[in-house]
C-alpha cells in the first residue's frame, strides 16, 4: 500500500510494499530538501544513499530481485516535491492491479513455519516463500489440480469455474486437506 508524501519521521516522504514473488518488500524513501540527502531503504536496508546532492529532482534506479525499480523525484510546485516509483516499467498502481489479477497469494502457518504462496496463473507455476516449487499438474472431473508439498505436508490447489461468469475460474488452496483462505492485499 502506497502512503506517498507521509511525514512519518525526519525526512521519510514515501513508503510503497511491493508484492513479488519472494514476499512483500517494504520501500522507504528519505528526501532531504535542504541537505540534498536522498535514502533508499529496502526492507529495513539502506541500498542508496546520497548527500548534498544540488539537483533536488531526478531518478533513482535500483532492483528488488529481478524487479527493476525506479524512483522518480519530480517539482510540485515552489518548494514541494512529488514521488512516483515504476516496478518493471509500469506505475506502483499498475503494477500491484496486475498482481492482484495474475497472482493469487496465499499465506499458511504451519508448525514447520509460516509460508507465503503464491500462483501465477498464466504459467500454474507456485511459489512459497520465493522459492519455485515443484508441482505435478492433473485433469480431474471438474477442472485441474496443481500438487505439490509445502513444509513436507501434502497441498493442493484445485483450479474450477465458478459457474458464474463474471466471477470465472476460481482456484482453492488445501493444504492437508484444509481449504486455506486466499490473502487478497497480495
Amino acid at each position: 500500500m502506497s502512503k506517498e508524501s507521509e511525514q512519518a519521521s525526519g525526512d521519510l516522504v514515501a513508503i510503497w510494499d511491493v508484492p513479488l514473488n519472494d514476499g512483500v518488500h517494504r520501500i522507504e524513501f528519505e528526501h532531504g530538501t535542504a541537505s540534498g540527502k536522498r535514502i533508499v531503504r529496502v526492507d529495513g536496508k539502506e541500498i542508496i544513499h546520497r548527500d548534498w546532492m544540488f539537483k533536488l529532482v531526478g531518478d533513482e534506479i535500483f532492483n528488488i530481485g529481478n524487479a527493476k525499480c525506479v524512483l522518480k523525484v519530480m517539482p510540485a510546485g515552489a518548494f514541494s516535491f512529488s514521488y512516483e516509483l515504476c516496478v518493471n516499467d509500469k506505475s506502483y498502481q499498475k503494477f500491484t492491479e496486475i498482481q492482484r489479477k495474475t497472482k493469487k497469494t496465499w499465506l499458511v502457518e504451519l508448525e514447520s513455519g509460516s509460508f507465503r504462496v503464491i500462483l501465477e496463473k498464466s504459467t500454474l507455476d507456485v511459489w512459497a516463500n520465493g522459492e519455485n516449487l515443484e508441482c505435478t499438474h492433473e485433469f480431474v472431473e471438474d477442472g485441474s489440480e496443481t500438487l505439490f508439498y509445502l513444509g513436507g505436508r501434502p497441498a493442493c490447489i484445485k483450479t474450477v469455474t465458478s459457474g458464474k461468469r463474471k466471477e470465472g475460474i476460481v482456484h482453492i488452496l488445501f493444504v492437508d486437506g484444509n481449504i486455506i483462505e486466499e490473502n487478497n492485499s497480495v
